[in-house]
């Protein structure tokens, strides 16, 4: 046989050597000093032969028979093995290839990494296409580069390479990898460059279907150059995935804030229940109280009187009644001294009685707390994981909508939870997570084969039930019954049964013993259960117990939390203590569950001696002390009881150098700084008081009992320090309800803090309990110790998809540990410190932490930021849960990118405190005091602000966020602006538009519109304020706002706004007045370039009217529906019996509006109105004007006038001057009632026939007067005409009109006439003296002339500059020209003639500035010929 295999091996030495090109017999002879080997394809069935080869370095053995790796003993040089495409199934065989720097065992039936420690040079490792099933074995290839585990059954990642910090090339595509978290183990791989999940050569991992694969990758590696055998090396993609990545922490940050909001809402509200059901204990506490500490003072007096009696030196020269009177006082004294003693005691019974009801409220309400917290414990881990699945998970709250239930009674079943063991957090959200895998399951049998269902909530928890109370019952405890399962846990499954079958009795439920089923069931009537046995109802027949075999089946879908509401009420305190509540509201206590209690107190209150009120000392002064001491020397005082007053002050009580004990209890004293230097001082009862400091307190230093309960104190490390400072000898001390900070910790820092105490709040300290506060305070302090403990080297933050604080997270990740000897500049290393819960009371010791980056110091008692000053490198800061009341310190830190502070006692944000801070993005300021947000405006950087539950009250602070306009994120609730500010959400909105997320809730699209449509436009005393910068609006003058999309005016109080005369609104969305109309002393008004329709808000158009009846309102000149609606409109809208407004305003501006119809307008209730401007508009009718008794002069140039109806000018009018240039005017009558017009300006209209002009001859006041640009005008008759009728005419068209023009007017209408009557035709009219009779030819039209200066000489009677067609003007110019052509022609004219272009001045209005610049400047634009102007501010 051994002859046979030497043979067979032989044979495959010599096959060897034939493939590699060698002679057998030389190899055999001399040996070979061959370095490399290769053998493809059958013919080397198994290893040998290799120790004739002792120079092998490299050995490729492809497609072999080998079913084992052996014979590699002799390759000690062998660096490279190929063991490929064989049947190798087990790694064996290597221990001696110490050289080995690559592997390759690819394509064989290995299923277990194994073997391969002793190859620490190993570089390249490649075990693709095998069975292997779980990363193992090494920890010791610290070289390894490449490894290649492709095609395999590997499902977990886990921490088995950490210690393959040199990898580079890690290929797993093909295997069973299903979670993100399992991918992010890769990230302790620093120099892992390639990475391959997903190759197109093998099947995809699970994990790579999963939404924001890449990104979660690229984001947690950042160092990848390759990915998926793609390139991603580029800059940009890493950018996109890290702020991808960013904004899902920003996202998941908000919600986990929001849910611990509403639990801190949760707690708020059980404490209130708290404090209405302890108000009854302690009034009751408080009435005892105050009776005992009297009785108290009573019995003091008692025996000290006694005292003094019996010993009669202070009382040598007392008369005889007093004498007699003192005698029968110490007979009396006996029995009501015993009549004291025996009501204190009752008394003190009663107060035990209360405390113990104080007691037990207290210990419900923590268990409350406990239960809401547990409720509340489950959503944060359920988000969390959201977050690290990039939402490849997701969690809803379910409602009551929700089809929970059971479908046809086998869709949906409760998961069956072990009875005897208690559901953890840590394992429900590994089966929400990771279904129910056979790992997770129970230890019993069943479970092991089959996930225990059932479709009856009763067989899912009597077990618990029975369990809980098998369990109360063996432990023999008193609590009751009910609250040991009243509140539970469900766990609703969605399952497909598939074949399904009924369990045999007798019979073990396990996959072997039902091979063909999915799953098998029990009836209810088949289990054996002493609860569910008591039951039958109706649907018993139904109520089955499931196992189903294949886990896989079954997926987690809802969980519920619920509590039970049992039939026998609990009496809870909480539900008795609310009866007491509400009977005392009704007056009825005897209903009441403590009715006998509260008459019992009665009657101890009533029991004898029942003592007579004293008066209550307001003040104190010297001959007070005096008299309640008895003596006249303030040394010989040692006692003083001042008990039940209402002191607030003490006088200087250091001259009473004997005073050993004072009693202050039941005044009104918020601080103690009257108390100090007394040295003598052994007793002071400052209870049942509003102290809210120490502060003060000072020089008690013989002090040994100290009542400071029943007050406001709240800062336990500042009212600590000042007792140890100042009290040295305290024996007890009372410090019971206050509403201390950090109540937990609140005794051990007292008896750790003051050694001489041997009893805190009438409880001995006992040794054991000195020494655990010894131990606490030791641990209170910032040690090397503490620091090495709690502190991490590492240079980067973890790329990891979590919201907690990078301290956290990388002292949890890598702590130094207190095993490590630290070298001299072992602090410089320290960047990250995490001392959270240690119970500072102050920040020291880091000093040398130069480098720090990350630190966070929440649930301390730290009242100052101080100690952060050498810690400039700071990048993240977290101070939750101390006693800080002010920032300050941190001005310095510029690299900051995170603070917060949340749950402290801060007030404000000082100024400048953010300014330097140029890369902060994120601050948490929940639960403080704070009032304004002012200190915050030049934090530019800011995308997150969280600041709910403060004291931000006014509209005003939400503009000092305006400027940041990289703010996204913002949380106010909580805050009183929240019930101040009508629609609240859309307002900030509005203020903020870059906001994505408001309180918690992300902001729609629909919401921006109707914010912008609610707030959009609207003009505020808060808008004022801002730009102002102060809200002293008493000051203001003028308001100037134009050019801002205004629609609405809503300043309030407008009594503030009650000294602005002039208001510039110009160019905006108004459609009325608005508030304008509140402002008492208005003067000028200029609302040019709106839309205005009304002085007030108009009303919704009536529905009822057709298109052409609203067309005709909006244009009237349309000449639709004006049958019967214009009328009607007009005499529904008139204004002539409103109410007069705006009593102040005499200048108003509405020019360039579209106003159509005057009356709609309402100006007949501004009654002292002297200017009214309203050119550019679309008026057609002027109407609606007869109650403006005072108006001097109208200007409505550039609108629609044709004519002039009855009611125009019906009444006599004062008006002085009429701007109607640029309308359609063809006729001039009923203008008669202008008794008092003195300027006319009509040009450009469309008057042809001069009767027209001669109408104006019953204006007998006109002094100016336009016409040019009128058809009329070509005819240069009218001039004549107009001088010689209206003899008061000054001015015409611009030109003077002197004496000389009323004599040619004269003798040319005289020459006319005589013509006339001669009946002589007249060819031409001259325009000088010549005789009439003389014909000339026809006049030359002149359409561009420019002439110098003093050629009038030139110009003869025969050259005249006529006009053109009648509505051809120039649009832009000042100067009014006839000719279209130029303007240069008429200004040439007008110079050759002398005639001064100069607008009219009105000489009798006086207007501030600016605004009366306005005004000039709209009687400059009158005179302006067109209509093209452009919109802007003149102010």
């Amino acid at each position: 046989m051994i002859e046979s295999e030497n043979l067979n091996q032989e044979e495959i030495i010599k096959e060897l050597c034939l493939c590699n090109g060698l002679s057998y017999e030389m190899v055999g002879q001399e040996g070979s000093d061959t370095s490399k080997l290769e053998m493809f394809f059958l013919g080397y069935p198994r290893i040998v032969g290799l120790s004739l080869f002792p120079n092998l370095t490299s050995l490729t053995i492809v497609a072999q028979d080998i079913k084992e790796i052996a014979g590699l003993e002799p390759c000690l040089q062998l660096k490279e093995l190929w063991i490929a495409e064989c049947c190798i199934e087990k790694i064996e065989g290597l221990q001696e290839c110490r050289n080995l720097e690559k592997l390759y065992l690819y394509f064989n039936k290995i299923s277990k990494i194994e073997n391969l420690e002793k190859l620490i040079k190993l570089k390249v490792l490649w075990l693709n296409h095998n069975s292997i099933k779980i990363i193992e074995g090494l920890q010791t290839l610290k070289n390894l580069k490449d490894l290649n585990l492709a095609g395999n059954l590997i499902n977990s990642i886990g921490r088995c390479l950490d210690s393959n910090e040199q990898l580079e090339r890690l290929n797993l595509s093909g295997n069973q990898v299903c979670s993100f978290k399992e991918l992010t183990n890769l990230t302790r791989l620093p120099c892992l460059k390639d990475l391959c999940l997903n190759d197109p050569q093998y099947k995809t991992n699970p994990v790579c279907l999963l939404c924001n694969y890449s990104t979660h990758v690229l984001y947690h590696l950042p160092c990848l150059q390759r990915f998926d055998t793609l390139d991603v090396s580029a800059k940009q993609i890493k950018e996109l995935a890290d702020t991808t990545a960013m904004k899902k922490i920003m996202y998941y940050n908000m919600r986990i804030k929001t849910l611990q909001r509403h639990l801190n809402e949760d707690l708020e509200k059980l404490n209130d229940r708290k404090c209405k059901l302890q108000k009854l204990p302690e009034e009751r506490i408080k009435l005892f109280s105050f009776v005992k500490k009297t009785l108290e003072r009573e019995l003091a007096e008692l025996k000290g009187s006694g005292k003094g009696h019996s010993d009669g030196s202070n009382n040598s020269k007392v008369t005889d009644p007093e004498t007699l009177k003192s005698c029968e006082t110490v007979t009396e004294e006996p029995s009501l001294q015993q009549k004291i003693l025996t009501k204190l005691s009752a008394l003190n019974e009663r107060v035990t009685f209360w405390n113990k009801k104080l007691d037990e409220i207290e210990a419900i309400y923590h268990t409350e707390v406990k239960q809401k917290k547990k409720s509340h414990g489950l959503l944060i881990p359920l988000l969390l994981t959201e977050l690290e699945t990039v939402g490849n998970f997701h969690f809803e709250e379910g409602t009551r909508s929700d089809d929970w239930s059971y479908r046809r009674m086998l869709e949906c079943l409760f998961y069956v939870f072990d009875p005897e063991v208690t559901v953890k957090k840590k394992h429900l959200l590994q089966i929400l997570e990771k279904g129910f895998k056979e790992s997770e399951t129970s230890k019993l049998p069943l479970k092991k084969e089959a996930v225990i269902l059932s479709n009856s909530l009763s067989i899912s928890e009597c077990p618990r039930i029975e369990f809980l109370q098998q369990k109360h019952k063996d432990e023999k405890k008193n609590s009751l019954k009910h609250e040991l399962f009243r509140h539970g846990i469900l766990l609703i499954t969605k399952v497909f049964l598939g074949q399904s079958a009924q369990a045999h009795e007798k019979e073990s439920i396990s996959q072997s013993n039902y091979p063909m089923v999915n799953s098998v069931f029990i009836p209810r009537k088949y289990l054996l259960n002493s609860v569910m046995g008591q039951r039958n109802c109706d649907c018993s027949v139904r109520q089955c117990k499931w196992f189903v075999f294949d886990h896989d089946l079954v997926l987690p879908e809802y969980v519920v939390e619920f509590e039970y509401i049992t039939m026998v009420k609990s009496p809870s305190l909480f539900s008795v203590f609310n009866n007491v509540i509400l009977e005392e509201s009704k007056k009825n206590p005897e209903g009441s569950v403590f009715s006998k209690d509260l008459k019992f107190d009665d009657e101890v209150i009533k029991m004898e001696p029942r003592i007579k009120a004293r008066p209550k000392l307001i003040s104190l002064d010297d001959k007070t002390i005096l008299s309640l001491a008895k003596t006249s020397v303030y040394s010989h005082i040692v006692s003083l009881n001042l008990h039940g007053n209402s002191l607030s002050k003490l006088r200087d009580l250091s001259k009473l150098t004997g005073l050993r004990k004072l009693n202050i209890s039941f005044n009104e004293f918020t601080c103690l700084d009257d108390v100090y230097h007394l040295y003598n001082l052994e007793y002071l009862d400052a209870s049942h008081n509003h102290v809210i400091t120490l502060e003060g307190f000072r020089g008690l230093m013989k002090l040994k009992h100290l009542d400071l309960s029943w007050n406001q104190l709240k800062k336990s490390g500042d009212e600590i320090n000042m007792l140890c400072k100042h009290t040295t000898s305290l024996l007890t001390l009372d410090i019971q309800h206050n509403p201390w900070q950090k109540p937990a910790t609140l005794r051990l820092s007292v008896i750790g803090r003051l050694k001489t105490l041997t009893h805190l709040n009438g409880v001995f300290i006992s040794e054991e309990e000195a020494t655990a506060a010894m131990k606490f305070i030791a641990g209170t302090r910032i040690t090397q110790l503490s620091l090495l403990r709690h502190s991490s080297t590492k240079e980067e933050r973890p790329r990891i998809l979590s919201i907690w604080p990078s301290a956290k997270i990388l002292t949890q990740i890598s702590k130094l540990g207190p095993h490590l000897h630290p070298s001299g500049n072992w602090y410089l290393k320290i960047t990250a410190l995490n001392l959270d819960g240690q119970h500072l009371f102050e920040i020291t010791n880091l000093e040398k932490l130069e480098n720090l980056k990350w630190a966070s110091f929440s649930n301390n008692n730290l009242t100052k930021m101080e100690g952060l000053e050498s810690c400039i490198n700071l990048e993240e800061l977290t101070l939750d849960g101390n006693c800080i009341s002010k920032i300050e310190g941190i001005s310095k830190m510029t690299k900051l990118t995170r603070l917060s502070i949340n749950n402290n006692l801060l007030t404000g944000l000082e100024q400048h405190t953010f300014d330097n801070m140029l890369h902060l993005h994120s601050l948490s300021l929940e639960n403080n005091r704070i009032t304004s947000l002012s200190g915050l405006q030049k934090s530019f950087t800011l995308v997150e602000l969280y600041i709910s539950n403060n004291y931000i009250a006014v509209n005003q602070e939400m503009y000092n966020l305006k400027g940041l306009c990289n703010l996204v994120i913002l949380d106010m609730c909580g805050n009183i602006i929240i019930w101040n500010q009508e629609n609240y959400r859309l307002f900030v909105i509005f203020h903020l538009p870059e906001l994505k997320a408001l309180d918690g809730i992300s902001i729609e699209p629909p919401e921006t519109e109707n914010a912008k449509d609610l707030f959009g436009g609207r003009l505020t005393s808060d808008m004022i304020a801002e730009r102002q910068g102060h809200s002293n609006f008493m000051q203001m003058q003028e308001l100037n706002w134009t050019s801002s999309s205004i629609r609405t005016v809503d300043l309030i109080p407008v009594d503030q706004f009650r000294n602005v005369c002039n208001v510039n609104l110009q160019n905006n969305n108004l459609t009325s007045f608005s508030g304008l109309i509140y402002l008492p002393n208005v003067k000028v008004l200029c609302l040019n370039y709106n839309h205005i329709e009304s002085i007030m808000p108009r009303l919704k158009p009536q529905t009822h009217l057709t298109n052409r009846q609203l067309l005709y309102q909006k244009v009237p000149s349309s000449g639709y529906g004006q049958q019967g609606i214009s009328k009607t409109n007009r005499d529904i809208m008139s204004s002539e019996n409103l109410p007069p407004i705006m009593h102040s305003l005499e200048v108003l501006h509405l020019g360039y509006n579209g106003i159509c119809n005057l009356i709609q307008l309402q100006l007949n209730r501004l009654r002292n109105l002297k200017f009214l401007f309203l050119q550019g508009n679309e008026i057609s009718q002027v109407e609606g004007l007869d109650n403006l008794v005072v108006l001097q002069e109208l200007v409505v140039d550039h609108n629609r006038i044709r004519s002039f109806n009855d009611s125009a000018f019906a009444k006599p009018s004062s008006l002085l001057a009429l701007h109607l240039e640029e309308n359609r005017l063809r006729e001039l009558g009923k203008l008669q009632s202008l008794v008092k017009l003195e300027k006319l300006f009509l040009g450009y209209n469309k008057i042809q026939d001069i009767t027209e002009l001669e109408k104006l001859d019953v204006i007998s006041t006109l002094r100016e007067l336009t016409v040019y640009g009128n058809p009329i005008c070509r005819k240069m008759l009218h001039r004549h005409m107009l001088i010689f009728r209206l003899p008061n005419l000054q001015m015409l068209d611009g030109s003077p009109v002197n004496s000389d023009d009323r004599a040619k007017a004269e003798f040319h209408l005289a020459e006319l006439q005589a013509k006339k009557n001669s009946l002589i035709p007249v060819t031409h009219c001259p325009m000088d003296g010549r005789s009439f009779g003389q014909v000339k030819t026809p006049p030359i039209k002149v359409t561009n002339v420019i002439l110098p200066s003093g050629f009038s000489h030139c110009l003869g009677s025969d050259v005249t500059l006529t006009p053109e067609v009648e509505d051809k003007k120039n649009k832009n110019a000042g100067i009014l020209t006839n000719n279209p052509r130029s303007i240069h022609a008429e200004i040439a004219f007008q110079q050759l003639r002398g005639i001064g272009i100069s607008p009219s001045v009105l000489s009798h209005q006086n207007i501030a500035s600016p605004t009366a610049q306005i005004y000039q400047s709209n009687q400059d634009e009158r005179r302006t010929s067109g209509s093209n102007f452009p919109r802007s501010n003149r102010m």
